[in-house]
């Protein structure tokens, strides 16, 4: 369904399990980056009212989950911790040249979204299927559901707003260039990474 074209690598769960601590500080940062994603959205295209519209609700769903991630982390005795850079996000923008039509620009990143949503569906399905933690595994499995659901609005969105075959070719080159790039990560505690 998410048509990645490489798959993590299930050990990649045993850097988790070694460092829950980063791994949520991690995720915290990319539930809060995601409804920056969506509200960014909303400021460059407002005259989109059905993707403002679901913007607006995914700014909210996307902050419910950063709670959600918090709050994991404040169980746990911790505090948030400090934002990384995301290595899996600076080398994905690097696929997509700068400028071109507003379309074009709403395209990319609507299938930049797209993807990332992907990623985490697929990396969220992982965990609820393999972490040792049955607790932390079902949060995951609930979240993993919600992350199809962006993935698929994404998608859609940029197949409505763009030539759907321009889109669909676009999105093909696009899951070809991300797993290159997904050869040389999946070694850290982080969510993409």
């Amino acid at each position: 369904m998410l048509g990645l074209k490489l798959p993590t690598d299930p050990r990649w769960v045993n850097i988790v399990e070694k460092n829950i601590e980063d791994i949520l500080t991690d995720h915290a940062y990319c539930e809060q980056k995601a409804a920056s994603t969506a509200i960014s959205l909303i400021v460059s295209f407002p005259e989109y009212t059905e993707l403002v519209q679901e913007m607006t609700e995914l700014v909210n769903e996307e902050m419910s989950h950063f709670k959600m991630v918090h709050n994991k982390i404040l169980e746990r005795g911790w505090t948030l911790g400090r934002d990384r850079k995301d290595d899996y996000v600076i080398e994905l923008l690097k696929f997509f040249p700068k400028g071109g039509s507003r379309t074009t620009q709403l395209v990319h990143r609507l299938l930049y979204a797209a993807l990332i949503e992907a990623r985490s569906c697929e990396r969220f399905r992982l965990l609820s299927q393999e972490l040792k933690d049955k607790k932390l595994a079902n949060f995951y499995r609930k979240l993993m559901i919600s992350e199809a659901g962006h993935f698929t609005m994404f998608l859609n969105f940029a197949r409505q707003y763009g030539d759907r075959e321009e889109v669909d070719k676009k999105w093909k080159q696009l899951l070809e260039y991300e797993a290159s790039i997904m050869k040389n990560l999946g070694n850290k505690e982080t969510i993409h990474g």
